[in-house]
């Protein structure tokens, strides 16, 4: 397992070489574009966004495995603000517990309906008017929560689709 590899592949858009590092691969992937954020997020987050409209929201579902008994769903959603300002607001938002964020797309669309993301394995990370929140919950077995982490911190790494 290495984190710091992983998200420097990540950043270069190397996905397949990002979850590499991770000792991982992937078995399924699904991603849709969506233009508007309102009714694509939940509580507060959505106020927001009725308030402060996004330019453009791009969220990807990918379901990694290890090849033994593990294997994990990852949710990432890349949001495009008007302004460096409202993209700050949004995450500092996203990032406060019980607030809401935007919805990962529907588990079923990669063979894992019923998962439920928690917000316990998150990142989130800004570049300008551009946020990117990553969440991952298991899906088989039992991985390591520092295992979990890693993975959300490589995922909030790539560039948008």
């Amino acid at each position: 397992m290495n984190v710091s590899r992983g998200k420097g592949n990540a950043k270069q858009g190397k996905r397949d070489a990002a979850w590499r590092d991770m000792g991982l691969r992937r078995l399924r992937e699904a991603s849709k574009r969506a233009a508007d954020c309102v009714i694509n997020s939940y509580g507060e987050v959505r106020t927001f966004f009725v308030r402060t409209p996004c330019r453009s929201l791009d969220r990807a579902l990918v379901v990694l495995g290890d090849g033994r008994e593990n294997e994990v769903v990852v949710a990432v959603s890349w949001v495009r603000m008007g302004t460096t300002e409202g993209a700050r607001k949004l995450r500092e938002l996203a990032d406060t517990d019980g607030t809401g964020n935007v919805s990962p797309l529907a588990g079923a669309l990669v063979r894992a309906a019923g998962v439920r993301f928690t917000g316990r394995y998150y990142d989130s990370r800004r570049d300008g008017k551009l946020v990117v929140i990553a969440e991952t919950e298991p899906l088989r077995g039992k991985p390591d929560p520092e295992f979990m982490d890693g993975i959300a911190e490589i995922a909030v790494e790539f560039p948008p689709p």
